[in-house]
């Protein structure tokens, strides 16, 4: 049975925001997080941040750990590096922690991965027994201690197979709706050891019998990845790269993934040009010790060959400045996978201003409104006909940005997906 984890709107109109001189022993970098989080005011709806505060007052003796295999990289690591912090200046006792592994298990894991998000995955006993023998180790290494545990994504699921004590939770940012079932029956031990599950959208789940949360992922309107940059900001990021001026961008924000398909979007952009000049940049990054990456991004290469107006940039995952001014000197955002998680790209995208052509799978028709914040289309040829259609129509670009960045404001940032971890945390740690 799903239970809703998402926080009420409502409104306070007694404001109570904290007075840095009235609060004794903080440390001068304390006082700049709290000196952030009071800057959210100016652009979460009215009333959050208030919200926020009485909800951290009901939690604040629960200690909270999430853990992940990565830091950098990835819309899971950016969503941790900013709620952790927060969390700990609003007074709440919050940690994340980062399993070692090592090459043989990023192999195995990047099996598991793809074979929960459909794709047909032989894991032999061996390899299986590498992803637990590597979860093991790290459950002895890390301080496991909390009163609720977040555990992120497949590569650290097992270590729920050591727990002590304290709520574990399975935070899934996978669509895992229709996984390969030999992979799926394979893993779901595991799962069934949680005490919930938590997923973008139901339709990522799969039938367990604990209770699942849904929970939307969002963006940080205050982070590097998009923070408002000047015009010369931009610009220089552009000039790096060889873009140039005053012709149309289209902008693909992606790892090198074959869910990704890149390819298609070439081919969309290709159609598109016959009718309107424009260019098309493809960054990403992902193949830093993943050889599927390292043949994707060579397969994207080759099919870019000889087009000086095709730009692929392999990014390294600390390039949020340039994606952040990529994506504001972009005309046109396409984000269209063949397979994709709950895809916070497109967030990114509208909070800046910009049109979004996206596909259907994945959060990225949960985040577009149809017609008015962008275009959800079903195939290249699709896509390619929505990339006409704007470029002819400057001004519908205009107010779907606009409309795009409100919408975006009112559903999408961290602030509100901070309310929903409180409150979820509230329902499963009850006094």
């Amino acid at each position: 049975m799903w239970k809703p984890a998402f926080v009420s709107r409502q409104v306070y109109n007694n404001p109570l925001p904290i007075s840095l001189n009235t609060v004794v022993g903080l440390t001068e970098e304390a006082r700049q997080m709290i000196r952030e989080l009071e800057q959210y005011r100016e652009v979460a709806p009215k009333g959050t941040i208030d919200f926020l505060y009485r909800l951290s007052d009901l939690v604040r003796d629960k200690r909270f750990l999430h853990i992940s295999s990565v830091r950098y990289g990835g819309g899971m690591a950016e969503i941790l590096r900013r709620i952790v912090p927060i969390m700990k200046t609003m007074g709440i006792e919050a940690s994340w922690e980062v399993i070692a592994g090592t090459q043989e298990f990023n192999d195995v894991t990047r099996r598991i991965t793809d074979g929960l998000q459909g794709r047909e995955e032989t894991i032999t006993e061996e390899m299986y027994q590498i992803y637990l023998d590597v979860n093991a180790r790290n459950a002895k290494a890390l301080n496991l201690d909390a009163d609720l545990i977040f555990v992120h994504d497949p590569q650290p699921a097992a270590l729920v197979d050591h727990r002590k004590g304290g709520t574990w939770v399975w935070r899934c940012h996978l669509d895992a709706g229709q996984p390969y079932r030999p992979v799926w029956s394979l893993f779901r031990r595991h799962v069934l050891k949680y005490d919930a599950a938590v997923f973008s959208l139901p339709g990522f789940a799969q039938r367990l019998p604990i209770p699942k949360f849904l929970l939307y992922p969002s963006i940080d309107p205050l982070t590097e990845k998009n923070r408002e940059l000047s015009r010369g900001e931009i610009l220089q990021v552009l000039d790096r790269f060889g873009i140039a001026r005053g012709k149309p961008i289209l902008l693909q924000v992606a790892r090198f993934d074959r869910f990704k398909d890149q390819i298609g979007t070439i081919r969309a952009y290709r159609m598109a040009k016959k009718h309107h000049p424009c260019q098309l940049i493809l960054a990403g990054s992902g193949v830093l010790h993943d050889s599927e990456g390292e043949a994707v991004l060579a397969e994207v290469q080759q099919a870019a060959e000889n087009d000086p107006d095709i730009h692929v940039l392999q990014l390294p995952p600390e390039a949020d400045r340039e994606i952040n001014a990529l994506q504001r000197g972009a005309t046109i955002v396409v984000q269209r996978a063949l397979k994709e998680g709950f895809g916070v790209a497109v967030s990114e995208s509208m909070w800046k201003g910009k049109p979004v052509i996206g596909g259907t799978t994945g959060g990225v028709s949960a985040q577009i409104v149809d017609g008015a914040t962008g275009f959800i289309v079903h195939s290249v040829e699709g896509a390619a006909f929505r990339i006409r259609y704007l470029l002819s129509n400057p001004g519908v670009m205009t107010r779907m940005g606009a409309l795009g960045k409100e919408h975006v404001r009112r559903n999408f940032l961290t602030t509100r997906h901070l309310g929903d971890y409180l409150t979820m945390v509230k329902l499963l740690c009850p006094e």
